[in-house]
């Protein structure tokens, strides 16, 4: 494993991450995704001195959303952990008794919608906040108001203020009328992302409360007690469990009952009961340590494979499409299933007419699982990956388990490119979505980058239901644009091999893209977690005059990429900092910017080569560890003081 592995493999569950929670359009399964997580984590364990601050691990997994305002949660929005097999749930029940946790557990359904929190103040439903990136989340008030089974007043003012954590979602009954989503998740979650409150409320969107906390409630159970007493939508399917065995005879109850549920559920959560406990038990920084989620194996369906198609991606790399007879499948009809790649096929020896067991984790593009070869027919011929792209039909070339269109023409592949170009990731082009972009590229608007700078209201009247605040809307998104930090804007660049991480450390080396293109191979290769393979694609990327020439129109077109230089002599200057606890003026993210700024490197371990230990309030365990090694620590005050 080298560390451009790693960086890669965080740069892969961000990719999944955003299309999950910003773009719902997930392509693999909730347990393709965790898997990927743990082999993350397992990797951050035996290298503990890669942890990027940016890492996967380090963040909770969602994102804020353009057009609503922002809103600081009162507390921490932290997301479950994850498992599938009784015996990851038992080290969790043997991890709570380690910790001192009372062996009693309050077990509920886990549904599958969005999570939100809620604020009641004097009784009165007041703000309604998404869950972001668990600091901050998407201020959705007026939308929350318009769900019709949310109380816009409790029947008790006992308390001035209280603060509930919920979950939005789409009952069946109302997905059915809506065939441009896949599935009721996605749904509820494109719902919440109307901006006109009107609209959300023709979509039949319901919510359900199960946390909150009170001093004078002890468990979680009479938590809910209290919860459907003053008249909040509750969870009814609940129990008491005190051991493996009886959480299991609950999540086998649930799973036999799963179809007959009018919303869509993947598994149980198991919280410890006692409320008292949770301070004690403490938290990861990302998950609780009082509570998990079990998740129930993916749903499976069988079905006919029709065809096999081939998309080109903006790199050229060949994914292979099952296109499959629709089948209906954990709540939405399937007609088209992932097949990754030429070595699955070969592996699974999959085949145009076989019938095939399909499946889905949750609410994400299927896979083929399995081939029932008993039912094959006798003409049945072997799947042959063809050797020509099957857009501009130049020759595929394979590398390790991928197959590549290395004709960088391939119209195809330059469509992805200007989509990626625009995404959140990139440019962040807001109203420049795929279809649009599509109409540009089929109608020759759009030959190059720098020709979204160049559009004019004519070219964009062309566009399909476009009139004339829409019109007005898109350019306007295009010329803000142009103010993008420098490592986005090498993001938007796409040049082989390089990630947001890598994007960032060029950025820190140069501060400019034009010193960036000036670095040659050696000092390309001086640069912390920048291998080889990466540091060559950079150096071949700007060796090309065309691209030299594509930059400097972007520039000339009034691009400005944005690096907040490091201030010279800083007493941070070279310090190693770690970060724990909540810190009351700064959210975790812009006290590190501030680190950086001043030269210093954020690191999430706690080690003898750690400087500084910054503490907030509710610190974890890292706080206990730099006592422990006597690292000095920093209160805020302290850390404001030495700005």
């Amino acid at each position: 494993m080298k560390y451009e592995d790693y960086l890669s493999l965080c740069d892969l569950i961000w990719h999944h991450n955003r299309l999950y929670y910003v773009e719902h359009k997930p392509e693999i399964t909730d347990e393709a995704f965790d898997k990927l997580l743990r082999q993350l984590i397992d990797i951050e364990k035996a290298h503990p001195n890669w942890i990027s601050s940016t890492s996967p691990t380090q963040r909770v997994m969602e994102s804020l959303t353009d057009g609503f305002k922002n809103v600081r949660h009162t507390t921490p929005m932290l997301s479950l952990d994850n498992t599938y097999n009784v015996e990851e749930l038992d080290d969790f029940i043997k991890r709570v008794k380690k910790l001192g946790g009372h062996p009693e557990f309050y077990c509920e359904l886990k549904m599958d919608g969005i999570a939100i929190a809620a604020r009641y103040e004097k009784g009165k439903f007041v703000r309604g906040v998404t869950r972001g990136d668990g600091k901050v989340g998407d201020d959705i008030t007026q939308n929350l108001r318009v769900i019709e089974n949310l109380p816009l007043e409790l029947s008790t003012k006992e308390y001035d203020v209280i603060e509930l954590r919920g979950e939005v979602f789409m009952p069946h009954s109302a997905f059915s009328k809506f065939e441009q989503f896949a599935n009721p998740r996605n749904a509820a979650a494109g719902s919440l992302k109307l901006l006109d409150p009107s609209q959300v409320a023709k979509r039949g969107l319901r919510v359900v409360f199960y946390q909150m906390v009170i001093p004078e409630l002890e468990t979680q159970n009479t938590v809910h007690q209290f919860l459907e007493k003053i008249g909040l939508p509750t969870l009814k399917e609940k129990t008491i469990a005190h051991n493996l065995d009886e959480i299991m005879a609950f999540a086998e109850k649930v799973k036999a009952k799963r179809k007959n549920y009018p919303f869509d559920i993947d598994g149980i959560v198991i919280k410890v009961n006692r409320l008292k406990e949770y301070e004690k038990l403490g938290t990861t920084g990302k998950s609780p340590r009082w509570a998990v989620a079990y998740k129930f194996e993916a749903e499976k369906a069988r079905t006919t494979l029709n065809n096999i198609t081939l998309q080109v991606g903006r790199t050229g790399v060949i994914t292979p499409v099952a296109e499959l007879e629709p089948v209906f499948l954990a709540g939405s009809t399937i007609a088209r299933a992932s097949l990754y790649n030429a070595e699955e096929i070969e592996r699974k020896d999959i085949r145009i007419g076989d019938t095939v067991i399909i499946e889905k984790g949750g609410d994400v593009i299927p896979k083929v699982v399995e081939v029932i070869h008993s039912l094959r027919k006798p003409d049945s011929k072997k799947y042959h990956f063809p050797k020509n792209c099957p857009v501009c039909h130049s020759h595929l070339v394979k590398e390790d388990v991928l197959i590549r269109c290395v004709n960088p023409e391939c119209p195809e592949q330059k469509l992805n490119r200007f989509i990626f170009f625009a995404c959140k990731e990139a440019m962040d082009i807001e109203n420049l979505g795929e279809k649009v972009v599509e109409q540009l590229f089929t109608k020759g608007f759009v030959k190059r980058f720098s020709d979204f700078y160049r559009l004019t209201e004519k070219e964009v009247q062309q566009l399909d239901n476009f009139k004339e605040k829409s019109i007005t809307n898109l350019l306007s998104a295009i010329d803000r644009s142009k103010k993008v930090s420098l490592p986005k804007f090498i993001m938007a660049l796409q040049i082989k091999h390089v990630g947001i991480r890598t994007a960032e450390d060029l950025a820190h080396k140069a501060h400019s893209i034009h010193k960036i293109a000036k670095l040659n191979l050696e000092e390309l290769k001086s640069i912390e977690g920048i291998g080889d393979i990466v540091a060559e694609a950079i150096f071949d990327y700007f060796q090309k005059k065309e691209n030299l020439n594509e930059i400097e129109d972007l520039l000339d077109l009034g691009i400005k990429p944005e690096y907040h230089v490091v201030i010279s002599e800083h007493p941070f200057s070279g310090k190693t900092f770690v970060l724990t606890g909540t810190l009351k003026k700064y959210s975790r993210s812009d006290a590190g910017n501030l680190i950086k700024e001043r030269g210093g490197k954020l690191s999430e371990s706690v080690s003898k080569k750690t400087d500084y230990v910054l503490v907030g309030e509710d610190p974890g365990s890292k706080y206990q560890k730099a006592l422990d090694l006597k690292i000095k620590v920093l209160d805020e005050d302290a850390f404001i003081s030495l700005l």
